[in-house]
């Protein structure tokens, strides 16, 4: 995308070669932010079911799914620091076996009772902070021009929420409570262990030496940090909200059956995370400003279309595929963003911030809608302010994000090709 630097990748073809362990790196940590991410949404499928037996409010079981949401979205920033500062092959075994400890709880105690839920749901947040290991830890392997592709493709890992959606409700019925949260566990122990033995940090991987408030100081001084944290917000933020509340959503407002609206959940969250990586592999050829506006006014469009809650079969599903399609590749072009913008020893700083931004996006929606379904019988409101909100994202990517992106190009790409250049050499 950026002429100035094909001449430097030493291959005539544009783009700088790419060794097979960092594919094989790509691949392990693909692996492990699904892995956790599967354990961060276990209690999003099971909702109406505890809303049933525990005769929670709209309110409440809005709040039980939202809270790993959060808790996973804020734990970002500081795992995010801790990973530039002692890197992914560290970071990935040590959130994944943390993750173990409130995935067995729920499967085999905290399942009760509202506030054994809510206890259990804050500390399986912790999967959730997995997107701020990969992040950095990816990045350090790749290029500038095919990080967009790269950090695309990791992002993919999101699907872990699709198999959540897909198997858990099932295996419930099929064997009891305990099952689906034994299973994942044991997956975690597995998964922890393969990243001790074969993960290995990019050579010459920018470590900081400041400290860590300093580094943290410098992060927010950053203009990508709040321009990326606003978009990701939307873009991200969306998925989440959607992923966690589209089967109450689905069962409240069109009366599926669990089961159904689980599985059509499921279905949105593939074709996200399908198109996560298409958005990053389009960022690296069009720009990600490009792929950000075109995905936030597909947004802006699908919400517009559901705000009068059309018929499901088949406007409603196209609308809702149509925005599943935008916030994944949108999601994917705003790492794209951070990769082409960041200095390369803050990424994973960068990374927590804005990943803790798109959480908290997807924390406040469900909330919303649960509040005004309770309030109004209906969710058409909720969703003209998703596109509202859009829509504001929107213009502000063709103004101050395009500004910001076109000074980019010209100068932090060139200080991360060197960076880089020197660690491709030391490898």
């Amino acid at each position: 995308m950026v002429q100035p630097l094909k001449p430097r990748t030493g291959t005539g073809t544009g783009s700088a070669p790419v060794s097979g362990r960092a594919w094989l790196m790509l691949g392990l940590a693909t692996v492990g932010f699904a892995v956790n991410f599967w354990a961060w949404a276990l209690l999003s499928p099971l909702g109406p079911r505890f809303q049933d037996s525990l005769g929670l409010s709209s309110f409440e079981q809005s709040l039980l799914v939202a809270v790993p949401v959060v808790v996973g979205s804020l734990g970002r920033i500081p795992v995010g620091a801790l990973t530039d500062r002692f890197g992914g092959r560290t970071m990935f075994p040590i959130v994944s076996a943390a993750t173990i400890v409130p995935v067995l709880y729920l499967g085999l105690a905290g399942h009760s009772s509202l506030a054994a839920l809510l206890i259990g749901g804050f500390f399986l947040g912790i999967g959730g902070t997995a997107f701020a290991v990969g992040v950095p830890f990816v990045n350090a392997w790749f290029p500038p021009e095919r990080r967009g592709l790269a950090v695309g493709v990791f992002g993919a890992g999101m699907g872990g929420t699709a198999i959540s959606a897909l198997t858990t409700v099932n295996l419930v019925d099929a064997s009891g409570m305990a099952t689906p949260f034994l299973i994942t566990a044991a997956v975690l122990a597995v998964y922890a262990v393969a990243a001790a033995l074969l993960l290995r940090d990019a050579p010459g991987r920018a470590v900081p030496t400041e400290p860590a408030a300093r580094r943290f100081a410098a992060t927010l001084r950053l203009g990508i940090t709040w321009q990326a944290s606003a978009l990701y917000a939307v873009a991200f933020g969306g998925y989440v909200a959607f992923s966690v509340y589209l089967p109450t959503y689905l069962r409240t407002g069109y009366g599926l059956t669990q089961a159904d609206a689980a599985s059509r959940m499921a279905g949105f969250v593939l074709l996200a995370v399908a198109m996560r990586p298409t958005g990053g592999w389009l960022s690296d050829r069009l720009g990600p400003v490009r792929v950000l506006a075109g995905s936030l006014a597909v947004v802006v469009a699908g919400a517009i279309v559901q705000s009068f809650t059309p018929p499901l079969m088949p406007v409603g599903t196209i609308a809702f595929l149509a925005m599943a399609a935008a916030l994944g590749a949108g999601s994917g072009a705003t790492f794209a963003l951070v990769s082409l913008l960041t200095p390369g020893d803050q990424v994973g700083s960068v990374t927590g911030v804005v990943g803790a931004a798109g959480g908290l996006g997807g924390f406040v929606p469900p909330l919303v809608m649960g509040s005004l379904y309770g309030a109004y019988g209906s969710y058409a409101l909720g969703l003209a302010l998703l596109a509202i909100v859009a829509a504001a994202a929107l213009g502000y990517t063709l103004t101050g994000v395009r500004a910001a992106a076109a000074g980019g190009e010209r100068k932090p790409r060139t200080r991360h090709w060197h960076w880089h250049h020197t660690a491709g050499h030391a490898a």
